[in-house]
């Protein structure tokens, strides 16, 4: 409908882009749908292993999870898409870039952002916006205009990736509401689950590489991953996202692979990692999920925090033992850079301090706070 209103409203010669991140569309029909609308030209650019090498080996090496839930899936992938959009505008001579977004939603910022850095000579349309029509009225709109509709299977609106499956639907828009059975694809209900899943998951400088002694391409382990342990009832997220655009919405989710790989990821991180390296990460981390989430991709700091974590990724190798069924669990983890001994760990032989070094240790380390605290309260107060 775009398309047609594009043609109408600016009299413009339009040029379409898909950009394949892994989503489960049909891109013979899309690209047929265009030309029928009589657009000048179709790309259809296949970004899947860009979108995984990219975006989502940063986000594995930075365990983004927004708001401790949401593995970033849409976010991750709309700066690449507008990258793509603008090789295109860029290669086809265009004045101008349209995207779908409404006002309400975040990816307007994301995508708006990406091309105001990138391409800010180009004039930005959001049909969406400007048109202020609601669904009712936007297939009226095709419907008077001979726009074919394409067929709907299904009540919920979906936005799926190699890396999220994002579920939404009037029906979610209750907070109290437990989705139906049918928003999911990717996961059974864990409650079907019979028997366990038990993977070992092998990591190269922070990027995982095999599954089980199989190595894969990154794209590969994804997808692999989103069937075996969604198949094993793991990988729904619920919860209620605070939105760029000033309001909350209930959110939901299926990211089988992605919880997994973020999870194992930070167990070897904590194997590995000193106690102060693995604190400020934890520090990093938050702050990248918290600028891409916020579609600041072009934002400095992104780019140093990931320059950052490919520095303290280096020594993140090792292998991360997982056992899934309905919930997951990390049940072993080695890796040539631990800091964990058992030797120094071991309650039978392992090493012992002696009286007196645990005596001094203690007093030295609690003098600061036992200091503060009987200047503050005295040494009567418990």
């Amino acid at each position: 409908m775009a398309i047609h209103w594009l043609k109408s409203r600016f009299n413009a010669e339009v040029v379409t882009v898909t950009v394949n991140v892994g989503q489960e569309d049909d891109f013979s029909e899309i690209e047929n749908r265009a030309y029928k609308l009589g657009v000048l030209k179709h790309y259809t650019i296949d970004a899947r292993d860009d979108f995984a090498n990219g975006p989502i080996a940063s986000a594995i090496m930075l365990n983004a999870l927004y708001e401790d839930k949401y593995p970033l899936g849409t976010a991750l992938a709309r700066p690449l898409i507008a990258e793509k959009v603008i090789e295109v505008a860029r290669r086809e001579g265009c004045d101008a870039i349209a995207h779908g977004s409404t006002s309400k939603g975040n990816d307007q910022v994301r995508f708006e952002e990406a091309i105001k850095a990138m391409a800010p000579d180009l004039t930005v349309i959001a049909p969406a916006r400007i048109w202020g029509m609601d669904r009712k009225t936007e297939v009226e709109y095709a419907r008077r205009n001979n726009i074919p509709i394409p067929e709907v299977h299904s009540r919920f609106s979906i936005d799926d990736n190699l890396w999220t499956r994002s579920i939404e639907g009037p029906e979610l828009d209750d907070s109290m509401v437990e989705p139906p059975e049918d928003a999911f694809k990717w996961t059974i209900n864990p409650s079907k689950v019979n028997e366990s899943l038990k993977l070992e998951i092998e990591f190269k400088n922070g990027v995982p590489v095999a599954v089980n002694g199989e190595k894969m391409k990154l794209s590969e382990l994804i997808l692999a991953l989103n069937r075996l342990v969604g198949s094993h009832g793991y990988g729904r997220v619920d919860h209620v996202e605070n939105r760029v655009v000033g309001f909350k919405s209930r959110e939901v989710y299926e990211a089988p692979a992605a919880l997994t790989l973020i999870e194992a990821h930070r167990d070897l991180e904590k194997l590995i990692y000193t106690p102060i390296e693995y604190r400020f990460k934890r520090l990093m981390d938050q702050t990248w999920t918290d600028l891409i989430y916020q579609g600041l991709w072009h934002e400095p700091l992104r780019i140093e925090l990931e320059e950052a974590a490919k520095a303290m990724n280096k020594w993140v190798t090792g292998v991360v033992k997982v056992t899934v069924r309905g919930g997951l669990m990390i049940t072993g983890r080695s890796s040539p850079y631990a800091s964990y001994s058992k030797e120094i760990a071991d309650y039978v032989k392992g090493w012992y301090p002696s009286d007196e070094e645990a005596r001094g240790f203690i007093s030295m380390w609690t003098l600061h706070s036992l200091t503060a605290y009987r200047v503050r309260w005295g040494s009567g107060v418990s």
